[in-house]
């Protein structure tokens, strides 16, 4: 079963930074794509910025030039750096996995519990 596990969460003042890390257990056959999602109470969640098993990046149109999904080699952790933070980025934020477990399952959906980021003064 795979399990993803969050980190890097917290306070941090409008202007600041955080990295968010993303790591994943258990057995992993193959995968399509990791993203990073958020959500705040009342609203759907909503994507953030996906990486392809190519490598190729998408992002939000209100994270763009700000946030960078990047991931160093296979088996490392997925991380979300995240630059001049501004109030309304302040959600929680969940890593999700769409990958294969075994050869012959099919793709999947995986999600953390996440973490929440707060950006205030």
């Amino acid at each position: 079963q795979v399990q993803l596990v969050e980190s890097g969460g917290g306070l941090v003042q409008p202007g600041g930074s955080l990295r968010l890390s993303c790591a994943a257990s258990g057995s992993i056959f193959s995968f399509n794509a990791w993203g990073w999602y958020r959500q705040v109470p009342g609203k759907q969640r909503e994507l953030v910025a996906v990486i392809t098993s190519v490598l190729s990046t998408n992002y939000a149109d209100s994270v763009k030039g700000r946030f960078t999904i990047s991931r160093d080699h296979a088996k490392s952790p997925v991380y979300l750096q995240m630059n001049s933070l501004k109030p309304e980025d302040t959600a929680v934020y969940y890593c999700n996995l769409d990958a294969k477990d075994s050869r012959f399952s099919p793709a999947r959906d995986y999600w953390g519990k996440g973490t929440l980021v707060t950006v205030s003064s």
